[in-house]
């Protein structure tokens, strides 16, 4: 007898294996390293207007474009080198989405500057601990909560640019500081432990 496929999260189940993979092993994952982070950051903010499933088969296009994610490298990207990416159809081509991963990746560093990392700055805003929340369906899951308003409000104060409120609930949930996979995915228990 086939072993039963586990319950997942239904928008998992649109995209195609890489949906899924990510889902069983990234998403909701609590993510502490900087440059975890600001891929992320870089990825959700490529995302808007976009479908997720889109994003996660250029990952690697970014990677390579954007030097690993590493954020001091991507801060001195100069305007030849983004112009040059403009023709890389390994990524999202827009102009103002290659020019704000390399503004926000500057913003990224002063944050780090002031904080001490990125993570420290982040995770202030749910006190330090994944938000757990108990969602029947999808339907359940906002677009926006108070808490990604106020993380969007302020990197918006700091220079980010594409960290609307819609979009940090998408980094939110990605990250892992709120666990929004719903009671019956396998998943949600397994991340519903207190860390």
């Amino acid at each position: 007898m086939a072993a039963r496929e586990p319950v997942r999260c239904s928008w998992s189940l649109s995209g195609g294996p890489l949906d899924v993979q990510y889902h069983d092993t990234e998403w909701g994952v609590p993510v502490h390293d900087d440059a975890k982070l600001f891929e992320f950051l870089t990825l959700e903010g490529a995302q808007a207007g976009l479908s997720w499933s889109t994003i996660l088969k250029k990952r690697e296009g970014y990677r390579a474009a954007f030097a690993q994610f590493d954020v001091a490298k991507v801060a001195r990207f100069t305007p030849a080198r983004m112009e040059k990416l403009m023709t890389n159809p390994a990524i999202v081509r827009n102009r103002l989405k290659i020019a704000s991963t390399v503004s926000n990746a500057r913003a990224f560093i002063e944050v780090q500057n002031e904080f001490g990392s990125f993570d420290a700055y982040l995770w202030r805003f749910v006190d330090g601990a994944p938000l757990r929340n108990r969602r029947k369906s999808a339907r359940e899951v906002p677009a926006s909560t108070p808490v990604s308003d106020a993380l969007s409000k302020d990197l918006s104060k700091r220079g980010f640019r594409f960290v609307g409120t819609t979009i940090m609930y998408a980094f939110m949930q990605a990250t892992g500081m709120v666990n929004d996979h719903t009671v019956d995915c396998f998943r949600w228990r397994e991340l519903d432990r207190p860390a």
